[in-house]
C-alpha cells in the first residue's frame, strides 16, 4: 500500500531527491489505470460492484414467487401462509427505514455495514432453505425475516457507495444503472428458478421439501457472489481512502421523528398513493405465475415471462422516464397518468380474457412512471433537514402497507377466488386515484409547484438564487459598515484592558466599557 501511495501522490515532502546514502532513489512507476482510483477504468470496477452488490438481495426476494406452486404443494401450506413470507420480510423494514442510515453513519461505517447487511441476507437465504429442507415452515418464514434484515438497509448502502464515488449529472446515471441491474435480478430469478427445480428434481428423482430447500440453496449463491462484491468494494473504498485522503461515504440522513407533527397535507397524500399503489403491483406480482397458469391456461414458463414482464420494462424504461420527468415537469400529471394505466391494466386482467401480454406491458410502462415521479416529489414539499425522516417514513408505511396487504390477498384468494383478488386490487388503486386527485387540487389551492413545468421551476429557482446572493451580498455590506464604525483598539485602552484584568482600579474615564457603551449608542 505504501509503494502504491508514492507513485499516486509522487514524493512527498522536499529533500534533495535522493535516500539513504546518496544513492538516487528508482523511479516510481504510474499505477496502472484500472488500479488508479481517480481513473475511468477503476471507477467502473467500483460501478459494476455497486451493481452486482444487490443482485442477490433482488434475486432472492421473488423467489417465493417464482416457485409458489412447488412451495405450497411440498410445504403443503395456503396462499395466505405463503404470502406471509413476503409479509415478514417487510415487517423488520417497518422500523429499519429510519434506522438504516443511522447505522451507516454512525455506528458501523459504510464498509463494514455494507458487509454486515450483506451477511444478513446471505443468512436469511440460508435459513430460509434449511425450512425448506427440514420440512419446517416456520424456519421458512424465520428466514425471510432475517433476510429482511439485511435487505432494504443494503440498498441504502448501495446508494451511499454511489454518493461517495459518483458527483454531479454521473450520479443519475448511476443510480439508473444501479435500478436496472435490480430489475435484471428479479427477471432472472423469475425465469430460471423453476428451471433449477425442475433439473434438482431430475437429479433426486421425487418433489418434496428436499428439492424445493436444495433449489432454494442454489438460488443462495448469488447472496454469496454479492457478498463477495461487498467485500471487494470495502477494500477499495479503503485503499481509495489511504490513496486520495477521501472521506468515508455516509447517507447524510437525518431522522427526526418530531418532525412527523410538521408533515403537510400534501406530503401525507404521497404516502397514501404510495402505499395504496405498490400495494397492488408487489403482491399481484408474488402471486401472479398461478394466476396466468390457471386462468389463461399457460405453461409454467410463459406464466414466469409473462410475470417477470413488469421488471424487465423497468430495467430499460426507468432511466428513460426519469429524464422525461427531469426536462417537462409536471410530476402530479405523470403520477395521474400511472395510476390510471394501471387501474385500466387490473380491470384488464379481472373482466376480461383478452390477451395478458398487454396489460401486464401497460402495468410494467406505469409501475416505471410512477416512480420515477411520484419519489422525487417529497423533496418539493419538505425541507431539506426533513427529507431523511420522510423518506425514512415514506418508506416504513410502504413496507407496513406491503405486509398487511400481502396476508390480506392470501386470505381473500384462499375463500374468494382471483376475480374477488383483482377486484381488491383495483379498489387499491382507486383509492391511489383519489389520492391523487385530492393531491393535485391540495397542491393548486396552497399554490405549490409539484405541478409546475420544468421550465418554471427552473426559472424561479434561479430568481431565489439570485435574490439569495443580494441578500448575502447587503448582508456583507452591513458587516463591513459595522467594522468602520467600531473604534480601533490603540495602545491606551489595550494597556487599561489588561490593567483591569489585573485587578487594577482605574478612574472612571479610563474605564474599558465606556468606549464599548459609546459604540453601541452610535449604532442605536
Amino acid at each position: 500500500m505504501a509503494e502504491e501511495e508514492r507513485a499516486l501522490l509522487g514524493p512527498a515532502g522536499g529533500g534533495d531527491g535522493f535516500g539513504d546514502g546518496g544513492v538516487s532513489p528508482q523511479p516510481l512507476r504510474p499505477l496502472p489505470s484500472a488500479c488508479d482510483p481517480r481513473r475511468l477504468p477503476h471507477r467502473l470496477l467500483v460501478l459494476a460492484l455497486m451493481c452486482f452488490l444487490g443482485f442477490g438481495s433482488y434475486f432472492c426476494y421473488d423467489n417465493p414467487a417464482a416457485l409458489q406452486t412447488q412451495v405450497q404443494r411440498d410445504m403443503k401450506v395456503n396462499t395466505a401462509q405463503f404470502m406471509a413470507l413476503y409479509a415478514w420480510y417487510s415487517w423488520p423494514n417497518v422500523v429499519l427505514c429510519f434506522f438504516g442510515g443511522f447505522l451507516i453513519d454512525r455506528v458501523f461505517g459504510i464498509r463494514l455495514g455494507t458487509i454486515i447487511f450483506s451477511i444478513f441476507v446471505c443468512a436469511g437465504q440460508v435459513v430460509f432453505a434449511l425450512g425448506a429442507l427440514l420440512n419446517t415452515f416456520w424456519l421458512m418464514d424465520a428466514g425471510r425475516f432475517i433476510f429482511g434484515i439485511g435487505g432494504e438497509s443494503l440498498a441504502v448502502a448501495q446508494n451511499t457507495y454511489a454518493v461517495s464515488w459518483f458527483k454531479g449529472k454521473e450520479l443519475n446515471l448511476v443510480f439508473g444503472l444501479q435500478l436496472s441491474m435490480a430489475r435484471i435480478g428479479s427477471t432472472v430469478n423469475m425465469n430460471i428458478m423453476g428451471w433449477i427445480y425442475s433439473r434438482v428434481r431430475d437429479l433426486l428423482g421425487y418433489t418434496g421439501p428436499s428439492t424445493l430447500g436444495l433449489t432454494l440453496m442454489i438460488g443462495g449463491i448469488t447472496c454469496l457472489f454479492s457478498l463477495m462484491c461487498a467485500l471487494i468494494l470495502a477494500y477499495l473504498d479503503k485503499r481509495a481512502e489511504k490513496l486520495l485522503s477521501k472521506e468515508q461515504g455516509k447517507t447524510g440522513e437525518v431522522i427526526k421523528l418530531t418532525d412527523v407533527k410538521d408533515f403537510s397535507l400534501s406530503l401525507w397524500l404521497i404516502f397514501v398513493i404510495c402505499v395504496c399503489y405498490y400495494a397492488a403491483v408487489f403482491p399481484f406480482i408474488g402471486l401472479g405465475k398461478v394466476f396466468f397458469i390457471e386462468k389463461f391456461k399457460f405453461s409454467p414458463q410463459e406464466a414466469s415471462a409473462i410475470n417477470s414482464i413488469v421488471y424487465i420494462i423497468s430495467a430499460p424504461m426507468s432511466p428513460v422516464f426519469g429524464l422525461l420527468v427531469d426536462k417537462l415537469g409536471k410530476n402530479i400529471v405523470w403520477v395521474l397518468c400511472a395510476v390510471i394505466t394501471t387501474l385500466a391494466s387490473h380491470i384488464m386482467l379481472a373482466f376480461t380474457f383478452w390477451n395478458p401480454w398487454i396489460a401486464m406491458c401497460l402495468l410494467g410502462v406505469a409501475y416505471s412512471l410512477l416512480a420515477c415521479a411520484l419519489w422525487p416529489m417529497v423533496a418539493f414539499v419538505v425541507p431539506e433537514h426533513q427529507l431523511g425522516t420522510a423518506y425514512g417514513f415514506m418508506q416504513s408505511i410502504q413496507n407496513l402497507g406491503l405486509a398487511i396487504i400481502a396476508i390480506a390477498a392470501g386470505m381473500i384468494l384462499d375463500t374468494r377466488g382471483y376475480l374477488f383478488l383483482e377486484v381488491f386490487f383495483s379498489a387499491c388503486v382507486c383509492l391511489s386515484l383519489i389520492a391523487v386527485v385530492m393531491l393535485y387540487f391540495v397542491n393548486h389551492l396552497t399554490g405549490g409547484d409539484l405541478n409546475w413545468s420544468a421550465k418554471k421551476r427552473e426559472k424561479l429557482q434561479k430568481a431565489a438564487a439570485t435574490e439569495a446572493e443580494e441578500q448575502e451580498r447587503l448582508r456583507r455590506q452591513n458587516e463591513d459598515d459595522l467594522a468602520k464604525l467600531r473604534p480601533k483598539a490603540d495602545d491606551f485602552s489595550l494597556r487599561n484592558k489588561y490593567l483591569s484584568k489585573l485587578g487594577a482600579q482605574l478612574p472612571d474615564n479610563y474605564c474599558s466599557y465606556l468606549s464599548t457603551m459609546a459604540h453601541r449608542s452610535v449604532l442605536k
